[in-house]
């Protein structure tokens, strides 16, 4: 049987680092308050000159390095991400050029926090509908360059990153089992970024109420977090044919420990089954679940045929859940 596999996986954050501590100079919080909260310690912030382009390209170069896949055999790629350079063009088109990519299709996904799981899904779809044969598939945000760092209740969060996949066509077992995606745009205003669209176009009104930074209601978005995570985790191993007990690892999507938990709770995995680095990363939305992956690739924590669940929520609302063999 043909299966879509992922070849190589990579990874990139900035240098810059922004720790709890540094936070509580410039809003009223505190690092006890936020670990026990969000469970992040510090995060990535990308420097001035940086985009999300930038952090891509960096997290491309590694994947295809591991795939031993030269650009020039790319057929396919693709960006989710939620802070694009600029709205067009795409953020995959500025990174093929900068690639040295063939001109094949590229193009962004706006899918928020499960942007990675919509891309694979649609990387997958497209190999083995479309006859290409490689894709490169990117999940990148610099999430510092919307967040307003007057919001105590949302700048503690987030952080910037990028995590790239390249996928392949093999026969045999390994490869994406299953794919899980839903959304619910009635829950549009629990999370979102007001202006800058054609709804709210840029004007001095628009940048003097600070609509250019992104909002969210905290508790409401926990609570169908949790909901959308656990839905996620058990339809796509359904349709994988997985018990949770078969699973490697759990790789969720990075927004909060106490989400991350309840998911594992629901699933009755051990802790050590489940992937985190939410503390040393923060938030970085798309970019969270290919930063992990890579990290459990760097570190030999992943071989051939373990099953791997990815699991995801975020703005819009949307939600996925993806169950891998290595």
């Amino acid at each position: 049987m043909t299966r879509v596999r992922i070849l190589g996986i990579g990874h990139y954050v900035p240098e810059g680092v922004l720790t709890n501590f540094d936070l509580e100079k410039i809003v009223e919080t505190s690092d006890q308050w936020i670990q026990e909260r969000t469970g992040i310690r510090e995060r990535r912030i990308a420097a001035p000159n940086q985009a999300t382009s930038d952090l891509a390209y960096e997290a491309a170069k590694v994947a295809l390095e591991r795939a031993d896949v030269s650009p020039k055999e790319l057929d396919l790629i693709i960006v989710a991400t939620a802070t694009p350079d600029m709205l067009f063009p795409s953020t995959a088109c500025l990174l093929q050029d900068r690639l040295g990519a063939p001109k094949v299709p590229c193009f962004d996904m706006q899918a928020a926090c499960p942007g990675f799981v919509y891309a694979l899904e649609v990387g997958k779809s497209m190999l083995l509908g479309s006859g290409y044969n490689t894709a490169l598939v990117v999940g990148a945000e610099c999430l510092s360059k919307i967040t307003d760092w007057t919001d105590r209740s949302t700048c503690v969060l987030f952080g910037d990153g990028a995590g790239a996949a390249v996928l392949g066509k093999e026969n045999g077992d390994r490869g994406i089992l299953s794919v899980y995606l839903g959304g619910d745009g009635s829950l549009a205003d629990l999370l979102y970024l007001p202006a800058g669209g054609s709804r709210l176009p840029a004007s001095m009104e628009t940048v003097a109420h600070r609509l250019h930074y992104l909002k969210m209601r905290g508790r409401e978005v926990f609570k169908y977090a949790v909901l959308g995570m656990q839905e996620s985790a058990l339809r796509a191993l359904e349709q994988a044919g997985v018990r949770p007990e078969e699973l490697r690892w759990v790789v969720p999507h990075q927004a909060n420990t106490r989400i991350i938990e309840a998911t594992r709770q629901k699933l009755k995995l051990p802790p050590e089954k489940v992937y985190i680095n939410i503390d040393r990363y923060g938030n970085t939305s798309a970019a969270s679940i290919p930063i992990a992956l890579s990290e459990l690739v760097e570190k030999g924590e992943l071989e051939a045929g373990d099953l791997v669940l990815l699991v995801a929520f975020g703005a819009g609302f949307t939600w996925g859940g993806a169950v891998i063999r290595w």
